[in-house]
Order: C-alpha cells, then structure tokens, then sequence
C-alpha cells in the first residue's frame, strides 16, 4: 500500500518539467488532494482484502466469516457445575438461587435440595462466572456468603473441571481449516473428529477407525483446558456422534485420554529472593502452558524442552541431575494418552 506522499511524488513525475511543480504552486497544490484521496481508496482497498483472509480476522469478524463459509459456530464459555454436600438440620430446602463459594468465587444453587434425615444433603451448583475461573481444587467450596438458617457447612468432594473459556480464535481458525483440508464425508474419521469437537468443552479429539474391527470406530477426547475429558463431557460427545453418524458402525468407543504425569526430579540453584516453592510453582506453569500446547499433536515429550523450560523459569540460576519419571530420555506419549504436569521433587 503506498502512502500519500509516494503517489504525489509519482504525480509530479508524470507532468512536464515546463511546469513549476515546487510546493506551494498551482500544480503541486492541484495534484496533493488527488494523492490524498488516493492514498485513503487504497487504505480501504487493504482494509476490504484483509476481511477476506482469515488470517488477518478477529472476534467477531472471524466468528461471522467462518459460520457463513462452513456453518461452524465459535463455541461459547459455559459455567462450571459441581456437586457439595450441604449438612445442618435435617429436613432444612436449599432453595435454587441460595449462595456458597470458596474465598473468592460464587456459585449459585441450580436445583432445589432437602436435607436427609442425617443432615446431608448432596447439591448442585453453578459457578455464577463464565469461564475457567470456575475450575477449583476440591474442597475449596466452603464457606456460605450469605448465612442460610439450617445450614452448618458445605464442601466440594471433588474437584470441579468443567468450567470453559470460549473458545479462542487460533481454536476457531484452526477448526476451520481442519473442515477445508480435512473435510469429512460420509462417516469417515474425519467426520468423527469434527462431530466430536462441535461439542462445547472438547479441545481435541483422536479417531482410530476399525481398532476392534471393521464396524468399530474409538473416539479419544481431551477438553478444552487440554485436560482428559471429564465424564459428562465424554457422554456428551457420544450423544452427538450417534445422532449424527451414519449406518454401519457397530461399535462406538467414546473415551476420555488417558493422564500420563510428568513428575520431575531436578537439583536446583535458586536466584536470590527466591524460595524453592515459588520456583516449583513457576516450573510447573511454564510446562503445563507447554504440554497444552503439544496436547495431541506430539508423540513425546522431549527431555531437552523440558530442561529449557526449567532453566527459563523465574527465580532458577541453573539446575543439575533432572529426572523425568526417573528417566533422562524423552517421554513417549501413547496414541491415547494426553501429557499432564505432575509432581517435582516429591
């Protein structure tokens, strides 16, 4: 795209040096606006192209572009959802609405429950944020913002993993191009994979076709935090397929991945200021973002990376002897298998 100035200067060479084209005289100040308005028609111009490189697209443009070209949606944040035990006086309502949460995050009842004659009584509840926020460690759900007449405690058992962010534009625009160079077509496991990740919560998907038999097809998923797929989202991903798949299949494995852990034995030398369970923490963030990035699209983990990574982490001057599960080779990942970050030096 060429500015203003450029096109002027072009202008100008294009006229008879009879002519005074210095600035300030008729010719240079006739031709400037044209130059002007030229530069802007061609900013428009390049404006106009970048809508149609899905590249160069964002937000809501990208959402629009790539549902009116393959009728793909972007899949939307969803609102985490547990279950607590509620205990206090038997037979007390914990009415739908009525708040718990932990130290920094609510959630609200979703459905109306009575406590037991025991004074328990099992919940549901809903993040009231959208989004990964909603994600807790179990027995983080604790506290009643609000207190309830009747109610004495509550708590999460387990740990709350369903909570999404939308999903991002790389997701989006990768989903995409998966539907242009890898269409699928007449149940073929392309088709599985793409059924597969229409689903809000799926981050990725691997199909093997025929692995006991030729009318069989086995589906592993991970969610959409990179993580082996909880049970609900996995029988919601086996509810789409079977709606849509075609005749013929006669046996359909739907199954989260299988958690291989990294756990990590490393001597390290810590930057002054530094204490060794901040430094661990760093460690663990750096390869989880890292191990998220390779989640099933890599067939190992490798050993040097990790070691970079390591190395890379705030407050580590050096490190010595790592040990990944005991070992000092990469880490093979199995074709149903996705790689977690476990424990370091435990």
């Amino acid at each position: 795209m060429e500015d203003e100035k450029l096109i002027h200067d072009r202008m100008m060479l294009g006229i008879n040096d009879e002519y005074d084209k210095a600035k300030g005289e008729f010719i240079y100040d006739a031709t400037k606006p044209a130059a002007v308005e030229f530069a802007n028609q061609q900013k428009k111009i390049a404006e106009v192209q970048d809508k149609l490189d899905v590249e160069k697209l964002t937000g809501d443009e990208l959402t629009r572009t790539v549902y009116q070209r393959t009728g793909q949606s972007r899949k939307l944040a969803t609102q985490a959802t547990t279950t607590v035990i509620v205990s206090g006086a038997a037979g007390t309502i914990v009415k739908t609405g009525e708040l718990v949460g932990t130290d920094t995050i609510l959630y609200s009842v979703i459905e109306e429950a009575t406590l037991n004659e025991s004074g328990l009584g099992h919940v549901r509840i809903q993040c009231n944020e959208f989004g990964q926020i909603g994600n807790v460690p179990a027995n983080t759900i604790k506290n009643f913002p609000v207190s309830i007449p009747g109610l004495i405690n509550v708590y999460n058992p387990d740990s709350v993993v369903d909570g999404y962010d939308e999903e991002t534009d790389d997701d989006l625009r990768q989903r995409y191009y998966d539907k242009l160079q890898r269409p699928g077509k007449s149940g073929n496991e392309y088709h599985y994979r793409e059924w597969a990740l229409e689903v809000t919560g799926t981050g990725d998907a691997k199909i093997f076709k025929r692995y006991n038999g030729p009318l069989s097809m086995k589906v592993v998923v991970i969610d959409a935090n990179k993580l082996p797929a909880p049970n609900e989202l996995v029988e919601d991903v086996r509810d789409h397929i079977e709606v849509e798949m075609p005749f013929g299949v006669e046996d359909l494995l739907v199954m989260s991945a299988v958690a291989l852990k990294l756990n990590l034995k490393v001597s390290l030398t810590l930057m002054p200021g530094y204490t060794e369970e901040i430094v661990i923490n760093n460690i663990k963030k750096n390869i989880t973002t890292q191990l998220k990035e390779i989640a099933f699209k890599s067939s190992f983990v490798s050993y040097a990376k990790i070691g970079a990574l390591v190395i890379e982490s705030s407050g580590v001057l050096d490190y010595q002897d790592l040990l990944i599960n005991d070992s000092t080779a990469n880490v093979v990942i199995p074709d149903d298998a996705v790689a977690l970050m476990g424990g370091v030096n435990e």
